[in-house]
């Protein structure tokens, strides 16, 4: 324990963001970091409080207070070797994920956690900033030849521990780069690209084989892999996304979320755009969003920074407290109101509304038919009403991973919900040799949630092959 009675003495103080007004006029990260000598006082705030709950609220298992307390003591390459034994990726993760181990946080009882998504960053950007982040290629090669398909955090964690344990390790995507949601989903404000091919440049020193533009189950038959690896792991997302299948669907400018962001990625990395896609911008119009998590978050911010005129956020669930009652549900994540920086940057939300049918003119949609819901989110008579909307992004989620193609083509056993069946232990599929991970296994989750998975499947590909491993869990 670096400082016994940090807590006590200094108070919580977090990044900061760019102004709206200055952030809102590129796609660049506008997190402000706290500097060395301030996230050492915040690394001070940690209070040894004897049962760390963060280990239990983050999904990877990082060993937080053992950090914070090298970050105190000025051992940032200790801490930065100590983060790295749990995440891969932590400048993903210290940049996008939702930080459950702060809900979890002892001091979170008053409302002031450990700033641990910020001190986790910080450790992982000196590291970069001072050169401590190389290359660490096997010493001994295996012999052995694993596939991967989905190069997504879970499928870039698996394959990044796989090729350091000596396994000759093959990453199809069919995507032209490597990332998955990360680099196609989550908007470059929130992330820049130049994280992803960092990591993917080391991995390449590190000995994975990338490949491009391969869509496995139609550009080429699963059974090839099969024939050709020791291993296959299916480590693709849940990207069948949710439907709403009201009258009016039909309508040009209705889109899937997923069909919006990826352009704008698209556009930020000067790829080219895919097929023969209709640009889908909210330059000049009404936008309203409906759904109302990550991913319509991100919906808005993108369609502010393009110039929409106006921006809306539906959601069908009821508007959640803004405080949680601790009592019930620490250590645990809350469900509470949840305002993100794209929020603040020009949105309104409403909450309990449902969406009855899209109107529109001339096959151009230009407004919603909605009405208040009940606790049976059924419509409330006499609550009707209609907002103006020149492009509509549905942002409610994914129901599976798409099954046609390569889950087709492998036969492999569905759950329930359609996603691929396989425990978290063997993390093995109903197809021998075959293993899954990540969303396409657990289906829509977390960017941590994938790396944990992708390394647990990675131990269990190693022991399958080896009969044994070191690598952890």
């Amino acid at each position: 324990m670096g400082k016994v009675t940090g807590f006590l003495e200094i108070d919580r103080r977090d990044r900061k963001y760019l102004p709206a007004s200055d952030r809102i006029r590129n796609y660049k990260e506008f997190v402000i970091p706290l500097g060395v000598e301030a996230t050492r006082d915040q690394a001070a705030r940690c209070m040894n409080c004897g049962i760390p709950y963060c280990h239990n609220g983050c999904p990877v298992n990082n060993q937080i207070p053992d950090w914070n307390d090298l970050v105190y003591n000025d051992k940032w390459r200790e801490a930065l070797t100590n983060l790295h034994s749990t995440n891969n990726f932590p400048e993903f993760t210290g940049r996008v994920c939702p930080a459950p181990c702060e809900a979890s946080c002892t001091l979170n009882l008053e409302d002031t956690p450990v700033t641990i998504k910020s001190i986790e960053c910080a450790i992982v950007d000196k590291g970069w900033q001072e050169g401590w982040i190389t290359p660490e290629p096997a010493k001994v090669k295996t012999g052995k030849k694993v596939a991967l398909i989905g190069s997504g955090p879970a499928g870039l964690a698996a394959a990044q521990q796989l090729a350091r344990v000596g396994h000759e390790v093959h990453l199809y995507e069919r995507q032209a780069r490597a990332g998955g949601l990360l680099r196609y989903g989550i908007p470059d404000f929130k992330m820049e690209k130049s994280h992803v091919e960092r990591r993917v440049r080391q991995m390449e020193a590190e000995g994975v084989i990338f490949h491009y533009g391969v869509n496995v189950g139609v550009d080429i038959d699963p059974a090839e892999l099969l024939a050709q690896y020791d291993a296959v792991g299916l480590t693709g997302g849940a990207e069948k996304p949710r439907d709403l299948a009201i009258e009016g669907r039909e309508l040009d400018g209705v889109q899937f979320a997923m069909d919006f962001l990826p352009q704008q990625n698209r556009r930020v990395g000067a790829e080219p755009a895919t097929g023969n896609a209709k640009p889908i911008l909210a330059s000049g119009k009404h936008v309203v969003v409906i759904g109302g998590g990550d991913t319509g978050s991100d919906c808005i911010g993108t369609s502010v920074r393009q110039g929409a005129l106006s921006v809306t956020q539906i959601e069908i669930m009821p508007e959640p407290p803004v405080k949680e009652n601790k009592a019930l549900t620490w250590p645990n994540w809350p469900l509470k109101l949840r305002t993100s920086s794209s929020h603040e940057e020009g949105a309104e939300r409403d909450f309990a509304i449902g969406t009855i049918k899209f109107i529109g003119e001339n096959g151009q949609v230009r407004k919603l038919r909605c009405a208040r819901v009940d606790g049976q989110f059924k419509p409330i008579e006499g609550t009707e009403f209609d907002l103006k909307a020149d492009l509509v992004l549905l942002a409610m989620g994914f129901v599976s991973p798409v099954h046609e193609g390569l889950l087709a083509k492998l036969g492999v056993t569905l759950d329930k919900r359609g996603n691929v069946e396989a425990n978290t232990l063997a993390y093995k599929t109903s197809v021998e040799k075959v293993f899954t991970a990540g969303d396409m296994r657990r289906g829509q989750s977390l960017v941590v949630w994938a790396i944990r998975e992708g390394r647990q499947m990675a131990h269990a590909i190693d022991k399958h092959l080896m009969g044994e491993t070191i690598l952890p869990r």
